[in-house]
């Protein structure tokens, strides 16, 4: 049976994965072995379940143990549940959970980067992607429109941060993703390499005047392609599109100039990842 505790003491030390520790003391809480991850909502903790992910403890709303909480209590087995009241809930993280439900989660080793490549057709790369919320909107488009992996190169915020993946919808859980390795795949470099190795063509989404539309019918040909993104306003690094197959850019309205990142990487999955230019909808 769950350990049901009431909590008393905002400042008891087992509340501090949810209360004082940042997302990188908790990405290093367990070192050398892989740390721990918050994953807020019913539907992203039940994602994280489905993907294995092993979880530690709970932090439920009061209100919401026989409502959006309770299938995910069920399925944690014995482990401790702290409970409390909304307002103290808010007080305790400092800030209003979403539907009432954390759950403290053990992190997983990531895979290789060729790994996450093997028998993929369409990967995204995202470069220094800072924005959390940008990095899950993107997870979730990439679950939805026909991308089979995505890699990060250093730099990049990790998609098991909190915000990341609540705004990803617990797609991060979905689709297969891991860095670059900083020794052996330095980007671009050995990781530019790497992919071209695998059979890959690379394209850069950037504003050039030397670009082609994300529409020309030879990247649609590709039998495997990367689409490479960079950070919010500064973009791609000048040597990573140098090093790319093709330069590419979303056709848009003379009076404006660009798109978020995560609204650019929807409309480039979308028409990149159709097989042969026909629509793969499932």
């Amino acid at each position: 049976m769950a350990g049901w505790i009431k909590i008393q003491d905002l400042n008891a030390p087992e509340l501090d994965v949810y209360a004082r520790l940042s997302e990188v003391q908790l990405l290093r809480y367990r070192e050398p072995e892989p740390g721990l991850f918050i994953a807020e909502s019913a539907k992203v903790i039940g994602r994280a379940l489905d993907a294995g992910y092993e979880p530690v403890s709970l932090l439920v709303e009061t209100r919401h143990i026989e409502g959006d909480a309770r299938e995910i209590i069920a399925r944690c087995g014995d482990i401790p549940i702290y409970t409390a009241e909304y307002e103290t809930l808010k007080c305790l993280t400092g800030f209003p959970l979403t539907r009432g439900i954390l759950c403290a989660m053990r992190r997983r080793r990531l895979p290789d980067a060729g790994d996450i490549c093997a028998g993929a057709r369409r990967i995204a790369v995202l470069e220094k992607a800072m924005n959390p919320t940008n990095l899950g909107a993107i997870f979730r488009a990439a679950a939805a429109l026909q991308i089979d992996g995505v890699l990060l190169t250093p730099g990049s915020t990790n998609p098991l941060y909190r915000r990341a993946s609540r705004v990803s919808m617990g797609t991060v859980f979905q689709i297969p993703w891991t860095f670059f390795n900083e020794d052996r795949e330095p980007w671009p470099g050995a990781g530019m390499d790497m992919l071209k190795s695998l059979g890959f063509q690379t394209a850069a989404m950037a504003l050039r005047d030397d670009s082609v539309s994300v529409e020309d019918p030879m990247l649609k040909k590709a039998e495997k392609l990367a689409i490479i993104l960079g950070t919010e306003g500064e973009g791609l690094e000048p040597e990573t599109i140098a090093a790319c197959d093709h330069i590419v850019r979303i056709p848009m309205r003379e009076e404006v100039d660009s798109l978020n990142v995560a609204a650019a990487a929807a409309v480039a999955f979308w028409e990149l990842g159709k097989p042969d230019g026909t629509p793969k909808i499932v």
